[in-house]
C-alpha cells in the first residue's frame, strides 16, 4: 500500500509513525513544506524568551532519523500543489531544487494545519508571525540585528499572543498588546479575565483593549481608536485559519466554519482521502456541531485513529471538549468545556459556581490561590464546562472536571470523587469537592445564589444587601449600598433587617452560606451572592481597561492599584472550607 501524507508535524506525523507500527511493509511517504518535521510549534514562545535555550531541542525527529526507525520517506522542502482524485497522484513541488513531479497514492492523508491570520493593512510586511521554527529563527534575528529593539507590540490577547507578550518582556522589551474585544483569552468569562488583566499589568503590560490594528508604521502601530504604539517590533497573533486551499482545489467538502468536513473516521468526501489536525472541523462535546478546535491534543489523537482507520481498524472519534491551558507570568489560565457568554448564545440553561480555594491546606505553608468557575445544567446535574486562573494546583483541578465530563460526571457527584490527600498536597475537601457540595445544594434547592452580574438589577429592585464580613474587610472595600452585619453578630440582629429581599455576601461565599441558612430559617426571602466580594470586584473594576503607559508605569507589582478596594486573590482565612459547605 502507498500512503502519502501531507505535513509532517503533530497529527502528520502521529499518523506517519503509528501506521508504520500498524503495517510495516506499507510504502509512507510524509511531504513537508518547511525545513523541519515533528518540531514542537507550542514550545516556539519560549525558545525566544530564552526559556528553552537551544533550537535544537524543538526538533523531536529529523528525516533520517524517521527513516531509520520507522522506515519513513520524509521529504522537506516539498509542498503538494494538487490532487488528481481520478488518477490518485498529488502534484509535488520541490522548492529546494525548483523542480515538480507526481507520486502516486492509495490513501492520502491531509494535515496542512493552519495558518496565522494576516489582515491586508497598510504595512502589514513589517510584522511578523509565530507559527514555525522558521517563523522563531526570523523573529530572534530580528533581536539579535543590532538595532535598537526596545518596544514590541503583540496583535491579539490570545493564547499564543499572552506567551509571546510574556516571552518578549522576558527579553527586556516594553510589551503592548492589541485586543480587538474587551478581554484577552477569549475562553474566558469576563470576571475571570480581569484577574489575567491584572497579571498582565503587574508585569508591565500595557493592555489596549477594544479596538484593532489599523496601520503598521516604521517604528510604531496605528490603531482603530487613533492611539498610537511604540513598536520596533510587530507580532501578529490574532488567530488562525484552516489551511484547506488545496483540500478546495480539488474539490473536497468544507464544513460550516470553513475547515475540512471529514466524518469519524476522519474521512473526506473522497474515500481515499483523510484529513486530521487544524485543518479540519471536530464534534463538540456538548452539542455534537462541527467546531474548528486548533488544539494538538486533538491533532495527536487524529494522527492516531486515521492510521487505525486506513489498517482496517474500527475507530470513532470523540466529541471534544477543547481543555486548554496557558502561563501568564505567574498566573496559570485553564479552560474545557463551554464559557457562560457561549451557554448565553446558545439559550442553554445553566448555572455558575464561583469559588476561592487554595491549592493545598491553608495551613500548610505556601498555599497557592486560585478563581474555579464550574458551569453545569441544573436539571440534570451535566457539567458543562469549567474555568481556572490562579497559581499551583489549577492544572489538576481543571484536569479532573474534563475527565467527570468525559465519564458523565454530574457536577454533584464531585463532592464523591476520592482525591489524593496530604496538607501539602491537597485540602481534606479538595476544591473539587467543594464545587460538589455547592452543585449538590443548589439542585437540592438547600441554598440559592445570584451571580456578580445579576446584582445590580436585584437591588435596582429593591433588595438589599447584607455584608458579613468583619467591619475591616468592609471598610477596606465593598459593595456600594450593602450593610454590613458580621455573621458572628448576625443572630442579635434578626429583627432588625429591612423587609423584603436580601442578598448576602462574604469574601468568597461560606460565611454568607452559613448565614443564608440561618436567614432562611427564620422566614428571610434571601440568596447568596456566589464568589462573593472576589468575584463581584474583578468583574467591575476598570483599572485594566485601554491601560495607558502612565497606568502600567504606576501598577502595584502586586495587586490592583486602588487603597480603597484592593483585595487579594486569596480567601481570608474564615472563608476557609475547613469544616462545612
Amino acid at each position: 500500500m502507498k500512503i502519502v501524507i501531507v505535513g509532517g508535524v503533530a497529527g502528520g506525523m502521529s499518523a506517519a509513525t503509528r501506521l508504520s507500527r500498524l503495517a510495516p511493509e506499507a510504502d509512507i511517504v510524509v511531504f513537508e513544506r518547511g525545513p523541519e518535521v515533528s518540531y514542537a510549534n507550542c514550545g516556539l514562545p519560549y525558545h525566544i524568551g530564552g526559556v528553552i535555550s537551544g533550537r535544537e531541542e524543538l526538533i523531536l525527529q529529523t528525516p533520517q532519523r524517521l527513516r531509520a526507525r520507522f522506515g519513513l520517506h520524509v521529504r522537506v522542502h516539498c509542498k503538494v500543489t494538487g490532487i488528481d482524485r481520478d488518477a490518485r497522484t498529488v502534484t509535488v513541488h520541490d522548492t529546494a531544487n525548483d523542480t515538480e513531479y507526481a507520486e502516486r497514492y492509495d490513501a492520502l492523508i491531509l494535515s496542512p494545519g493552519a495558518a496565522p491570520v494576516v489582515p491586508n493593512l497598510p504595512g502589514i510586511e513589517r510584522a511578523l508571525t509565530l507559527r514555525t521554527v522558521a517563523d522563531a529563527d526570523r523573529i530572534i534575528r530580528e533581536l539579535d540585528a543590532g538595532r535598537p529593539i526596545t518596544t514590541a507590540v503583540i496583535v491579539g490577547g490570545g493564547f499564543i499572543g499572552l506567551e509571546v507578550a510574556e516571552n518578549l518582556h522576558r527579553c527586556g522589551l516594553h510589551v503592548a498588546i492589541v485586543e480587538a474585544t474587551d478581554q484577552v483569552l477569549a475562553p474566558l468569562d469576563p470576571e475571570l479575565a480581569e484577574l489575567v488583566h491584572a497579571e498582565l499589568l503587574r508585569n508591565h503590560i500595557r493592555l489596549a483593549l477594544g479596538t484593532s490594528l489599523a496601520k503598521v508604521l516604521p517604528d510604531a502601530v496605528e490603531l482603530a481608536d487613533g492611539q498610537l504604539l511604540p513598536a520596533d517590533l510587530v507580532i501578529l497573533a490574532i488567530g488562525v485559519r484552516p489551511d484547506t486551499a488545496l483540500a478546495k482545489t480539488a474539490g473536497l467538502a468544507i464544513g460550516p466554519h470553513g475547515g475540512i468536513s471529514v466524518d469519524a473516521a476522519m474521512r473526506t468526501s473522497d474515500p481515499h482521502i483523510y484529513a486530521i489536525g487544524d485543518a479540519v472541523e471536530k464534534p463538540d462535546y456538548l452539542d455534537g456541531e462541527p467546531v474548528l478546535m486548533p488544539l494538538a491534543n486533538t491533532a495527536n489523537r487524529q494522527g492516531r485513529l486515521v492510521a487505525d482507520t486506513i489498517c482496517g481498524r474500527p475507530v470513532h472519534l470523540r466529541e471534544r471538549l477543547g481543555t486548554a491551558i496557558v502561563a501568564v507570568f505567574e498566573t496559570t489560565v485553564a479552560v474545557t468545556g463551554w464559557n457562560e457568554k457561549r451557554l448565553r448564545a446558545a439559550g442553554l440553561p445553566h448555572q455558575a459556581i464561583h469559588t476561592h480555594p487554595t491549592d493545598h491546606a491553608g495551613y500548610y505553608p505556601a498555599a497557592s490561590p486560585m478563581a474555579l468557575k464550574l458551569l453545569f445544567d441544573p436539571a440534570t446535574g451535566a457539567i458543562l464546562g469549567a474555568q481556572g486562573v490562579g497559581g499551583s494546583g489549577v492544572d489538576k483541578r481543571i484536569d479532573i472536571i474534563a475527565t467527570a465530563m468525559r465519564s458523565g460526571l454530574p457536577a454533584n457527584e464531585l463532592a464523591d470523587l476520592e482525591l489524593g490527600y496530604a496538607p501539602q498536597y491537597g485540602s481534606a475537601k479538595d476544591p473539587i469537592n467543594i464545587l460538589g457540595y455547592i452543585a449538590e445544594n443548589l439542585r437540592t434547592n438547600t441554598t440559592r445564589t445570584v451571580q456578580w452580574h445579576q446584582l445590580a438589577n436585584l437591588q435596582r429592585t429593591g433588595a438589599t444587601l447584607i455584608d458579613v464580613r468583619t467591619p475591616g474587610e468592609h471598610a477596606a472595600g465593598h459593595i456600594p449600598g450593602s450593610i454590613n452585619i458580621p455573621v458572628d453578630e448576625l443572630r442579635e440582629h434578626l429583627t432588625d433587617l429591612p423587609a423584603g429581599p436580601l442578598v448576602v455576601y462574604c469574601g468568597v461565599g461560606l460565611r454568607a452560606h452559613v448565614a443564608v441558612m440561618l436567614l432562611a430559617g427564620t422566614g428571610h426571602d434571601c440568596v447568596n451572592l456566589d464568589g462573593g466580594y472576589q468575584t463581584w470586584y474583578p468583574a467591575n473594576q476598570h483599572t485594566c481597561r485601554q491601560a495607558t503607559d502612565a497606568d502600567v508605569l504606576a501598577a502595584s507589582p502586586l495587586r490592583h492599584e486602588h487603597p480603597d478596594t484592593a483585595v487579594p486573590l486569596s480567601a481570608s482565612a474564615s472563608d476557609q472550607p475547613g469544616l462545612s459547605s
